[in-house]
């Protein structure tokens, strides 16, 4: 009896820690292993583990970048659908083995019977019953319907994993974005703060000559014009470097008014494409390892081993089942016969056939809709190879546009800054006009605005490349 007690309180606490085994990570079927530990998937190094302090003083790229792949709502929506689907994997892989359940009862029973006119058959009995069951069922073979259904898992996972990878490269390509946009916007504040004072300078200068006499009133009214206009720019500036600080704050999981100081940006100008590949062969490897695409190829296996899955269930399967029940329900020998303490117990062992014979043509259409999903995916396949070789197609111009436009914008700026200095000597010495001034003025203005700008986008358009060819990484950001 103690045995009994011992092993009953065993099989409860077993039951009772059940529950908590997902807390522990427990994967005995190794369907999670190859789940990322962290939102940012492989982009990050793994010592790093999303572990970020205070923000860096100045903001470096990869630090906004690792911040955004970790705390991004998107990369972490992605990460959930793959530790979903590993765990559809995990549940498809459990098929393959059997289920035990056990059942254990325990009530109160009372009955009582009165027979009308021959009381010395009438009866009453009253009893603690208690009963336990423990039953066994394992699928042994259903033509293909378990390996359908965890080829359609894996395949769901491969699919989840590849639209993880493109989650990240459009987060990292979005980031770089903000990031140099910062980068212009501080740029085109600074350039606006040497306009303002190169103009304000230029009306000191008119207004002097105007005060001696040598020039005319409309001298100074042209310069007191071009620095009001300067001003306002200035101010324009001013707000436009506060929206895209804030932005970059936001995207890295911060609020729009958390301080961020950044790195001067880089004027130098490129020393070519970083890409030496011929477009046409990089639109042919994209169509093949781009992670959308290689994501799209996956949901193809997956919808073609659903049908297969779904043809399976309407097949027969073969079952071993068991069971074992144990009862301590009184027993009586007749009517009017007392009760006497009984022990029951019962148990088989066999092999259970389901044939499904006619499920209302059910599995016919059934079949159809998931020919017509498999259908569905093989177009969205098809449109994923268009629409990555066109990104490609489309940004690898823009890198050689802009490649030309950094080169080409060094070389104006410099030829601006010779005219400008050459008017103002002109002007002050009183042989040039404050149309040639201002006019010089004016062309600096905008070849300053256009290196920063130009610069910008080149930086830009090198990681939008290499994002929509699917080799960003970090590396990338060093130009590695």
């Amino acid at each position: 009896m103690k045995g009994k007690r011992a092993g009953k309180a065993i099989s409860i606490g077993i039951l009772a820690f059940l529950p908590t085994l997902p807390a522990l990570a427990f994967d005995p079927l190794l369907s999670e292993g190859t789940v990322a530990p962290t939102p940012a998937g492989g982009m990050l190094a793994q010592p790093s583990y999303c572990d970020f302090g205070q923000l860096g003083v100045p903001l470096t790229l990869p630090e906004a970048v690792g911040r955004t792949l970790c705390h991004s709502p998107k990369t972490r929506e992605a990460w959930a659908s793959v530790k979903a689907q590993a765990a559809a994997v995990g549940i498809a892989r459990a098929a393959y083995l059997p289920t035990l359940s056990g059942n254990w009862q325990g009530v109160r029973d009372r009955s009582e019977t009165n027979v009308s006119g021959l009381p010395q058959f009438s009866s009453k009995s009253t009893a603690n019953v208690q009963s336990e069951s423990t039953t066994l069922s394992w699928v042994l073979f259903d033509f293909g319907s378990r390996s359908a259904a965890l080829s359609n898992a894996n395949a769901s996972l491969a699919a989840a994993k590849a639209t993880q990878d493109a989650t990240l490269q459009t987060a990292f390509d979005d980031v770089a974005k903000d990031y140099y946009a910062v980068q212009a916007a501080q740029g085109a504040l600074q350039v606006a703060s040497d306009i303002e004072r190169m103009t304000h300078d230029s009306m000191i200068a008119a207004q002097a000559r105007v005060d001696r006499g040598v020039a005319p009133i409309t001298d100074a009214l042209q310069a007191q014009t071009d620095h009001d206009e300067a001003v306002f720019n200035l101010a324009k500036a001013r707000g436009d470097a506060q929206t895209t600080i804030g932005t970059l704050a936001s995207e890295m999981g911060f609020d729009p008014s958390e301080p961020i100081e950044m790195p001067q940006a880089a004027l130098t100008p490129p020393q070519g494409p970083q890409f030496s590949d011929a477009v046409e062969t990089l639109i042919e490897q994209v169509k093949k390892t781009h992670p959308s695409v290689l994501a799209a190829q996956a949901q193809v296996e997956a919808a073609r081993a659903k049908v297969a899955q779904t043809r399976a269930q309407g097949r027969p399967s073969v079952s071993l089942i068991a069971k074992y029940s144990r009862s301590n329900q009184p027993q009586t020998l007749g009517l009017g016969q007392p009760t006497f303490p009984a022990t029951g117990r019962d148990s088989y062992v066999g092999v259970q056939v389901t044939i499904p014979l006619f499920e209302g043509f059910t599995r016919h259409y059934q079949v159809d809709q998931a020919r017509a999903e498999e259908e569905r995916q093989e177009d969205l396949l098809q449109d994923a190879r268009q629409h990555v070789a066109l990104d490609v197609w489309n940004s690898y111009y823009a890198l050689q546009t802009s490649s030309e436009n950094a080169s080409n914008s060094a070389k104006l700026l410099a030829i601006a800054e010779r005219s400008f200095e050459a008017a103002q000597h002109r002007y002050e010495a009183g042989v040039g006009n404050i149309l040639e001034l201002l006019h010089t003025q004016t062309a600096l203005a905008n070849a300053k605005q256009r290196q920063v700008q130009a610069m910008a986008d080149w930086n830009y358009a090198r990681l939008d490349l290499a994002s929509k060819v699917g080799r960003l990484t970090i590396d990338e950001l060093a130009g590695r």
